[in-house]
């Protein structure tokens, strides 16, 4: 490389690179039929850098026009470039903003150290939210909620030491559950191939494409979150009976085999989806006020029905976005099975 040696890039707004210049290729060290279609520019810079500097970047470049400054860059192979980046908006015909032009130029004076960007605390707080997609465990909390307001309205006393004890296992289990699922689907290849995910609501957390986790590391949280939500549910099940046990056990293995290898659910043609209802409708409401009661309500059964059908359209429509990457690597979601297009009418019946 040499000072010579310019890279020139330009993405849609939702990164996707659209063009990919003779200097990017040099640069970068991949070819245009390994980018376009393919890569976004978030894969050219470590996650850490993306989730707490690119964002302020990209929209001060709309703000003042142009942002420019000193950066590391990934090369391929792994490797870190010290790099000088000046990116700019782009428009289309009519003045409006389309997307970003980036031109990237090595710094060969440089250490990647002495360029690389601060980051601050924040950011690496913000990094395990989303490893852990904990926005998300609010399909878990408010199933919890319902059912122990359910045991209230039945004539039971509310304990709140046992919510919030259950609250606690049952997040446990969801995020065991999260990070069990990018790992399965990273080894099966289903969140490299999605090229179309819309960030955070399809294709995972994507943490392990953006170099915050390691599949290991990714794998290692899930096993330590299980086990942790297994000692949580110790009390539980000495208090409201082995009724308890058996619920964990089931969202632990349909959570864990949703995208795991032998029985990989999230396949099964419509399963995947239906376990995510029951097991985030009726199921965790009629657990949570089994706690609270000693017993199985049949009224809590019936409240949990309509949670797990939200939870099961959330889940639904999100799986749109990954129709192409599923589609590739063999997992039959609903989408896949009857298509993008007919698919539709299923999420307004």
């Amino acid at each position: 490389m040499n000072d010579l040696l310019k890279s020139v890039i330009t993405c849609d707004l939702d990164g996707k690179v659209e063009t990919f210049s003779e200097g990017a290729q040099k640069l970068f060290g991949y070819t245009l039929d390994e980018i376009i279609g393919k890569g976004r520019v978030s894969d050219f810079s470590p996650g850490q850098v993306v989730l707490g500097h690119v964002v302020n970047w990209l929209k001060e470049s709309v703000e003042k026009g142009v942002w420019e400054g000193d950066t590391v860059f990934l090369h391929k192979d792994g490797h870190e470039m010290p790099c000088h980046v000046k990116i700019t908006p782009t428009k289309g015909k009519n003045g409006e903003h389309i997307g970003y032009c980036g031109i990237t130029t090595p710094l060969e004076n440089k250490t990647p150290d002495e360029v690389r960007p601060i980051i601050s605390l924040w950011t690496k707080i913000f990094c395990w939210m989303v490893i852990m997609r904990l926005p998300f465990l609010t399909a878990t909390i408010v199933p919890i909620l319902v059912g122990a307001a359910v045991a209230k309205s039945a004539g039971f006393p509310l304990s709140w030491g046992w919510l919030g004890l259950t609250v606690l296992g049952g997040c446990l289990l969801h995020i065991a559950t999260n990070t069990a699922n990018d790992y399965f689907d990273h080894t099966s290849g289903t969140d490299e191939a999605n090229y179309n995910y819309m960030v955070p609501f399809s294709g995972g957390s994507r943490s392990i494409q953006m170099g915050l986790i390691s599949a290991k590391g990714m794998l290692l949280v899930s096993l330590i979150s299980f086990s942790l939500s297994a000692l949580v549910g110790i009390p539980l099940i000495i208090k409201a009976g082995n009724t308890v046990l058996w619920l964990g056990i089931t969202g632990a293995v349909s959570g864990f085999f949703y995208t795991a290898p032998p029985f990989r659910f999230a396949s099964r043609k419509g399963f995947g989806e239906l376990l995510v209802g029951l097991n985030f409708g009726p199921l965790m409401v009629a657990g949570s006020a089994l706690v609270q009661t000693g017993e199985l309500l049949p009224v809590a059964f019936l409240a949990g029905i309509p949670l797990g059908l939200l939870v099961a359209a959330i889940l639904y429509i999100n799986e749109f976005p990954d129709h192409d990457g599923d589609k590739a690597t063999g997992k039959d979601t609903l989408i896949v099975v009857f298509g993008p297009e007919k698919a539709r009418l299923g999420y307004v019946l």
